[in-house]
């Protein structure tokens, strides 16, 4: 077994005591009002996102968007053709089956990247190019 799995292993014969006090030491906040099972999974998981790097920028950002339940972005997926008409031209960018965005007979790492090339300013991709919605209330 790993440093890390022993770790988390060790979760499991701590006393509800010990739990809180891990919680403390790694200094979460205040101790949550659950249960010691529910602590020792919340405890594994920060124990492990630290050590292996967390969530993915794009799962953090769709919970916090699911959280707070203001904005919903849909993901650009393979096969999307999507137009936007800016200062009277019309743009179309398109995303390869290989996930490649395309736009002006280029290549570009981000929808963002596109639309600062087409305004000239700092955008969300998803924004400009209507994949990211204002949640009704």
């Amino acid at each position: 077994m790993s440093k890390l799995e022993l770790e988390v292993a060790a979760l499991d014969h701590l006393s509800s005591a010990a739990l809180r006090e891990r919680w403390t030491r790694l200094a979460l906040g205040p101790v949550p009002r659950i249960s010691p099972r529910l602590l020792r999974l919340a405890l594994a998981w920060e124990i492990q996102a630290r050590a292996l790097g967390g969530l993915p920028r794009g799962v953090v950002r769709t919970l916090d968007q699911l959280g707070t339940g203001k904005t919903r972005t849909t993901p650009a997926r393979p096969g999307m053709r999507l137009v936007r008409a800016w200062q009277g031209r019309v743009h179309v960018v398109t995303v390869g089956e290989d996930g490649i965005i395309r736009w002006d007979e280029r290549e570009w790492r981000s929808l963002s990247e596109v639309a600062r090339a087409i305004t000239g300013t700092r955008w969300s991709g998803p924004a400009f190019f209507g994949l990211k919605k204002k949640v009704a209330a």
